[in-house]
C-alpha cells in the first residue's frame, strides 16, 4: 500500500506523467507575452535562441530567456526544438562569444521566467505546457515524448 501511495505521489508531483508511464500532455511550452501577435516557425524559435534571429516582426529587439543549463526544460528545449546537445550548445556558445554574440540571459526559476517574459513585451522563453498562466501564450509546445506541436494541435492541459 505504502508503495502504491508513493507511485501516485511521484505521479502527481511530477505533474505529467501517469501511473502507466505514459506521457499524458505536452511537457513544455515555449512562451511569449500574451498580447504579443507573433507566431515563429519551429524553425525561427530556435534561431531566436541561438540569437539569430534577433527582431520581432514589429521590429522590436527579441530577448530571449533560459533556465539554468541544469534544469530539465532547458535541456528538452535544446534537445527537441535546438537540436543539440549540452556539449554541442557549449561549444556553439564559445564560439559565437568570439563574434561578439552573447547567450540569451540566464533566470533562476520557472517563476522568474514567468514574470520576466509576462511583463517584458519583447520576450520569449519556456515554461511547464500545463498549466498556462494567462499572462503568457504558447507558441509552441513539446511533448514529453519529443514531439514538436503548434499550440492548436496540443491537447488541452488537464486531459
Amino acid at each position: 500500500m505504502r508503495f502504491r501511495t508513493l507511485v501516485f505521489a511521484l505521479a502527481l508531483g511530477a505533474g505529467f506523467w501517469s501511473l502507466t508511464g505514459r506521457a499524458e500532455e505536452p511537457l513544455l511550452a515555449v512562451i511569449v507575452a500574451a498580447a504579443r501577435a507573433d507566431q515563429p516557425s519551429d524553425d525561427e524559435i530556435a534561431q531566436i535562441f541561438k540569437r539569430k534571429k534577433l527582431f520581432w516582426d514589429d521590429g522590436s529587439r527579441i530577448q530571449p530567456v533560459n533556465l539554468p543549463a541544469d534544469h530539465p526544460l532547458r535541456r528538452r528545449l535544446m534537445r527537441d526544438v535546438l537540436h543539440q546537445s549540452a556539449d554541442a550548445q557549449q561549444e556553439y556558445w564559445n564560439e559565437q562569444y568570439f563574434h561578439g554574440v552573447l547567450p540569451p540571459h540566464v533566470l533562476a526559476s520557472e517563476e522568474a521566467m514567468l514574470r520576466f517574459v509576462a511583463g517584458t513585451g519583447t520576450a520569449i522563453g519556456y515554461l511547464p505546457a500545463c498549466p498556462i498562466d494567462p499572462r503568457v501564450r504558447a507558441v509552441l509546445w513539446v511533448s514529453a515524448d519529443g514531439r514538436v506541436m503548434r499550440p492548436e494541435g496540443a491537447p488541452a492541459c488537464g486531459g
